[in-house]
């Protein structure tokens, strides 16, 4: 006789039907659902761009657009021109701080139209 918990698959005894739970669906799900952004703003009134890195894109650019000190408060004509994705918080945040170095609209433009890394 087969134990209850192992089930069948038909009037045929065969293999159990459940599966023993695995740490890689855990894994997919926290890849799937975790993914860290590193993401630019931009003003036409200012004529500025703002960097940023952040777990939530949705809320983080809400947050930018609601009254606040800070930066992004003196306008409310912020528009989300980029974004990039990245598995882990530390690599966004190093990205952030590369396209902030280079100090340059220009290579921040070529990089939003697809022609700068």
């Amino acid at each position: 006789h087969l134990v209850y918990t192992e089930g069948v698959g038909g009037s045929n005894p065969s293999l159990p039907t459940k599966k023993k739970p695995s740490i890689y669906g855990g894994l997919f799900l926290y890849l799937i659902f975790m993914k860290f952004h590193l993401y630019i703003l931009r003003s036409e009134l200012l004529d500025k761009y703002y960097i940023g890195h952040t777990s939530n894109i949705n809320e983080r650019f809400k947050s930018h657009l609601y009254n606040h000190k800070g930066f992004t408060s003196r306008v409310k004509d912020w528009v989300l021109v980029y974004t990039e994705m990245f598995p882990t918080k530390e690599e966004a945040y190093q990205r952030e701080l590369k396209v902030k170095r280079w100090k340059s609209k220009i290579m921040i433009r070529k990089m939003i139209e697809g022609k700068q890394s």
